[in-house]
């Protein structure tokens, strides 16, 4: 490596015109030879010794703004090892320095392997290094298991077999005695689970880690009470319903007991945390740095390097799958320009990275229960559809993801169970406006005899990768054009969409407004909301039945008449009553809740916001998630039954982290959700 860097130096001097070893009246190559050769050995051993002490002491730095202080670090350890040479006169400008630090780095890791197309191997083998020096500086750790859950967001039941069938994740294919490793005993077992009408992350994540999603019936809503917007992606949203939820169920989370939460919305009662939004607008203290996981990364800048280049070749993967997308005119399809590229880097690459990284450095210092998401695949499918190309190298990368920390476990000081699961799927579809020509908001001013803009405002997309992104930078960054306190008019409605799932709420009536009362105020608007072709079905309150689902051609089903004559629900399949009539209990479910259409042939719906694959309502394979779990643990559920909903899905990972006889609360003992 040492001949490598001299090499490097040695041509970097040649090209850049403000970097020299020598002065430019010395034209000996010996000289200049020596001066780069010992300029390269200062630089590396100030890498190996000074670089984890700089790294230590910025523990308290995002993780985001460490990445990128990683460049100009390694710039001035490259000056100041140049000024430690004790011939020639060697200098470079700051910005050269930068540039010359970063190419050394980049050929040095490429020569070991670390840049390759698959650099996992290198990666694993530096931090099986750091895990063998932790070892033998720690005493042995627990003989219990740990669990490691890993949340694959957005990546349903139905795609998860149908990558393991292509080819794409052979290290699921083999955990399930499928592909090459078809006759082998599988050790795991994959059950698909149904997610509530909300089918989303902010929805799920809050029931799987903490045991209670009350009170959130979409990504998005209109508190009357607050006079506010609830976002489950803004952080003051997120500590909020996190603070919601540990009131109800009397209890911190899933991982109370030594555990750690990466990448996630919320923390789950863990100590230790990172990109983790419930967090991202407290003050950085001992309880929210990031450690085990940003050390075993940042140490090495190697690895940032390699980040960095990776980022930038996703960029332009990304920026040339759009354009081919245009040149073919695809349909259905999205406006994919502005920041989305490098949201959508930032998702696939540094997150992705990053959390790997935490998990496999919690892994290492033997922490009982991890968590993490990895937003990847949920990101690119809002934009390049579920299907496809474009998602098949997520979905590559995401297997290899399971598989470095599959390996990863070899080397902890404690066995490990790895339990793969999603919080929801993706169902494809045009968005409404695109068939219609028209959005939601539209269509409810229209039927409310308001005068309708000739374009709406579109509503953001991509909510879990701007989320990690928020987290990264600890800013209490609030979504780009969402009104957290609306402004308009007050007599006017509120529309709000989270995927194919819509939400009206009039804001000047203190209370859920009833059917009757709807009638009354906009004759209109029921009526024309539900025999639109492109909404499937409304839930309005009524002062007659207590809750009412509508439909096409007049249809209305009192919510306790669901079970023996759906109605417009029949199409949406099981458990779409149940979810319904959940959904109508919460205080703050919206005077109309409104969901698209659903194609059941083709698995389609419509979504509300800019994006050709959603989740958020019912219909299709975003209502289907899956669980992966090893097989030595019991099976979520009795053969026949279903496991329906995120708070069972909670119940179910408690009950496996009691068999591992750890220091977690028995399950017998899990708190029961209080009286609301």
């Amino acid at each position: 490596m040492w001949a490598v860097s001299t090499v490097t130096m040695l041509v970097l001097a040649g090209i850049l015109p403000d970097f020299q070893l020598q002065s430019a009246d010395d034209e000996s190559t010996t000289r200049l030879a020596m001066t780069a050769a010992l300029g390269a050995g200062a630089f590396g051993l100030l890498s190996a010794l000074v670089w984890p002490l700089l790294v230590r002491l910025l523990l308290l730095v995002p993780a985001l703004v460490l990445g990128l202080l990683v460049f100009f670090l390694n710039g001035s350890l490259l000056i100041l090892a140049l000024r430690l040479v004790p011939s020639g006169d060697s200098e470079a400008a700051p910005e050269t320095a930068v540039i010359v630090a970063a190419v050394m780095s980049a050929v040095a890791s490429a020569t070991g392997g670390a840049l390759a197309v698959r650099d996992d191997d290198a990666y694993r083998r530096r931090l099986y290094r750091l895990a063998d020096r932790r070892r033998r500086a720690l005493p042995p750790g627990p003989s219990s298991p740990g669990t490691v859950f890993m949340q694959l967001d957005g990546v349903g039941h139905d795609l998860l077999l149908a990558a393991v069938g292509k080819g794409l994740m052979p290290t699921v294919a083999r955990w399930l005695g499928e592909g090459a490793g078809a006759g082998r005993r599988p050790t795991h077992r994959l059950t698909a689970w149904r997610t509530d009408w909300s089918s989303q992350t902010g929805a799920s994540q809050l029931g799987i880690l903490h045991g209670s999603n009350h009170d959130v019936p979409a990504f998005r809503w209109y508190e009357k009470a607050a006079r506010e917007v609830m976002v489950c992606n803004r952080p003051t949203s997120a500590a909020e319903l996190q603070r919601r939820a540990i009131d109800r169920t009397g209890d911190n989370g899933l991982l109370t007991a030594d555990g750690a939460s990466r990448g996630n919305l919320f923390s789950g009662g863990a100590d230790e945390q990172a990109l983790v939004l419930s967090i991202a607008t407290k003050r950085r203290d001992r309880r929210n740095r990031s450690r085990a996981g940003y050390f075993a990364y940042f140490s090495d800048p190697a690895n940032a390097v390699r980040t960095a280049l990776s980022f930038i070749a996703e960029v332009g993967r990304e920026i040339g799958q759009s354009t081919r997308a245009r040149v073919r005119k695809a349909r259905p399809r999205v406006s994919r320009g502005g920041l989305y590229p490098f949201v959508r880097a930032f998702a696939t690459v540094v997150e992705r990275d990053v959390v790997v990284a935490a998990v496999m450095g919690d892994m290492f210092a033997g922490r009982t229960a991890v968590y993490a998401d990895l937003v990847a695949y949920d990101e690119v499918a809002h934009h390049s559809g579920p299907f496809g190309r474009d998602v098949e190298k997520v979905l590559e990368r995401l297997d290899r993801a399971l598989a470095l920390i599959e390996k990863a476990a070899e080397h902890a000081p404690r066995p490990y169970r790895l339990v793969v699961l999603s919080d929801h799927g993706q169902s494809p579809g045009e968005t409404f406006r695109a068939r219609y020509g028209l959005g939601l908001g539209d269509l409810v001013r229209a039927g409310c005899g308001l005068p309708v803009p000739r374009r709406a405002r579109r509503t953001h997309s991509g909510a879990e990768a701007r989320a990690v992104v928020r987290a990264a930078l600890r800013r209490p960054v609030e979504e780009g054009g969402e009104q957290h306190r609306p402004s308009r008019r007050r007599s006017e409605p509120i529309v709000l969409a989270s995927g194919n799932l819509g939400l009206v709420s009039f804001p000047d009536v203190p209370h859920r407004m009833t059917k009757e009362e709807i009638d009354a105020r906009h004759p209109a608007l029921l009526t024309t909301l539900a025999n639109h072709p492109g909404i499937g079905f409304l839930l309005v309150r009524s002062e007659r039945y207590g809750g009412v689902v509508l439909g096409a051609y007049g249809a209305e089903i009192p919510l306790d008449r669901l079970d023996d004559d759906p109605g417009p629900l029949e199409v949406f399949g099981p458990g779409a009553a149940d979810a319904v009539r959940r959904t109508h209990s919460f205080p703050s479910t919206a005077d109309i809740m409104v969901n698209s259409a659903y194609d059941p042939a083709d698995g389609e719906v419509l979504a509300f916001e800019e994006q050709i694959g959603s989740h958020g309502g019912l219909g299709g394979a975003q209502g289907r998630p899956f669980l992966l779990s090893p097989v030595a643990l019991s099976a979520p559920v009795d053969d026949g039954q279903d496991l329906a909903g995120a708070e069972q899905v909670h119940r179910v990972l408690r009950r496996w982290l009691s068999e591992a006889n750890g220091p977690q609360v028995p399950v017998e003992a899990e708190p029961q959700e209080r009286a609301a």
